[in-house]
C-alpha cells in the first residue's frame, strides 16, 4: 500500500476512506487508488474521448476534449498536491471522474436536459449518478464517500465563482474544484485562438502581463500561485488564530481569474451558445430525449428498471458522445445535423 506518513497533517488520509458497503482491504494499494482504478475502466470515462469541452464536434486533432480535459486536470491537481503534501491518489481520484456526468455537446446538452427532466439536470449530481447508479450494472461502483463527496462539489456556478468553497470538502476536494476552473480557461482560451475565434491582441492587456500568451507559461504561474497562496495546509508553520486550511489562489490573482472567466463568457462561451450549430445540437438532445422518453422500451435495460422514462432517457441521451448523438439523431431525423461539422475519426 502507498505510504502517507509524509502528509500534511490536514491531509485526508486513506485510513479514513469510508465506503457504503464495507470491502475487504487490499494489500498492494490503498483506496483512493482503488477508486481512481474503477473511474478509469468504466464506459463513462472512455466515452470522454468524443464529448464536446467547447467547440462542437470538432475537425482537427488538437481541440481540448472532456477526456483531455480530465487528464489535464488531474495532472495539474496532482502537481499541486504533491507540492503541498495532500493526498495525491484522493486528488487524481476524483478528478477523473468529476465529469463523467457531461452530456454530448457540453454545456449545451446539459442546458436542454436541465430544461427538459423534470427536477432538471446537473452534470457534477449526474457523475455522482453515474458512479452510484449507473455503472456495474446498475449496482455502481461503491466509491469512497470522500471521492464522492469531491464529484459532488467541484462545479462553480458563473455568479459564485471560487468565493464560496465548503469548508467540508477535504483539501483534496478544494485542488479540484480550483484545478477544474483554471485549466479549462487556459485551454479554452488557447483553443478559441486556434479556432480563430479571438485574436492574441484581443486578450486583455492585464491578463497578458500577469499570466502571459503561452499557455504551459499561464498554467505554470497559476500552479505557482495556488502553492504559494496555500502553503499553510502543508502544516510547516502555523495558522493564524481561528483559520482554516483552504486551498486557494492569491487575492491579486483571484481578481484576475475571476476577469478572465467573464471575458470568455463575453467572447467564447456566449457566442458560441448563440452559433447555429449550437442550435441544432440543441434540437438533437431535445429530439432523443423526446424519442426515448416517448419509447423507453429502446433504452438498455441496465441501470435502476424502477426510474421513470424521461429519468431513464436522460441517462441514455446524457451518457452519449457528440458523435453518436449525431449518428442516432440522423437516423431519426434526417438532416437533422446539417451545419454541425463531423469530427473526422
Amino acid at each position: 500500500m502507498a505510504r502517507e506518513e509524509g502528509l500534511s497533517p490536514y491531509a485526508c488520509r486513506s485510513a479514513a476512506a469510508v465506503r457504503d458497503a464495507p470491502e475487504e482491504p487490499y494489500p498492494w494499494e490503498n483506496p483512493f487508488q482503488r477508486d481512481r482504478e474503477r473511474v478509469s475502466h468504466t464506459n463513462a470515462f472512455r466515452r470522454l474521448k468524443h464529448k464536446t469541452q467547447v467547440f462542437l464536434a470538432p475537425v482537427g486533432d488538437h481541440y481540448m476534449t472532456r477526456l483531455t480535459h480530465t487528464l489535464e486536470v488531474a495532472q495539474m491537481g496532482r502537481t499541486i498536491a504533491r507540492a503541498l503534501g495532500l493526498n495525491e491518489d484522493l486528488v487524481e481520484a476524483i478528478a477523473l471522474a468529476h465529469d463523467l456526468g457531461h452530456t454530448p455537446f457540453g454545456h449545451v446538452g446539459e442546458e436542454v436536459l436541465n430544461a427538459l427532466l423534470p427536477g432538471g439536470f446537473r452534470h457534477a449530481e449526474q457523475s455522482l449518478r453515474i458512479v452510484e447508479r449507473l455503472e456495474a450494472g446498475g449496482k455502481g461502483l461503491n466509491l469512497t464517500r470522500q471521492v464522492r463527496e469531491g464529484i459532488g462539489a467541484h462545479s462553480k456556478p458563473r455568479g459564485d465563482f471560487l468565493t464560496t468553497t465548503p469548508d467540508t470538502l477535504t483539501l483534496e476536494a478544494q485542488v479540484v474544484r480550483l484545478a477544474d476552473a483554471l485549466a479549462y480557461l487556459n485551454h479554452d482560451l488557447r483553443d478559441a485562438l486556434r479556432a480563430g475565434l479571438l485574436r492574441p491582441e484581443e486578450i486583455p492587456a492585464d491578463l497578458v502581463h500577469r499570466l502571459g500568451l503561452d499557455p504551459a507559461q499561464r498554467m505554470a504561474r497559476l500552479i505557482e500561485a495556488v502553492i504559494e497562496a496555500s502553503w499553510g495546509v502543508t502544516g510547516e508553520e502555523p495558522l493564524p488564530p481561528g483559520a482554516k486550511p483552504r486551498i486557494a489562489l492569491p487575492p491579486e490573482m483571484q481578481e484576475a481569474v475571476v476577469k478572465w472567466r467573464e471575458f470568455m463568457f463575453e467572447r467564447v462561451y456566449l457566442p458560441l451558445g448563440r452559433a447555429p450549430e449550437s442550435q441544432r445540437a440543441r434540437d438533437i438532445v431535445a429530439l432523443l430525449f423526446h424519442h426515448y422518453a416517448r419509447n423507453p422500451h429502446l433504452l438498455p435495460q441496465e441501470g435502476p428498471p424502477l426510474d421513470p422514462p424521461e429519468r431513464r432517457a436522460a441517462d441514455y441521451v446524457a451518457g452519449m458522445t457528440d458523435l453518436f448523438a449525431l449518428m442516432t439523431a440522423e437516423r431519426l431525423r434526417p438532416g437533422i445535423s446539417e451545419g454541425i461539422r463531423w469530427m473526422r475519426l
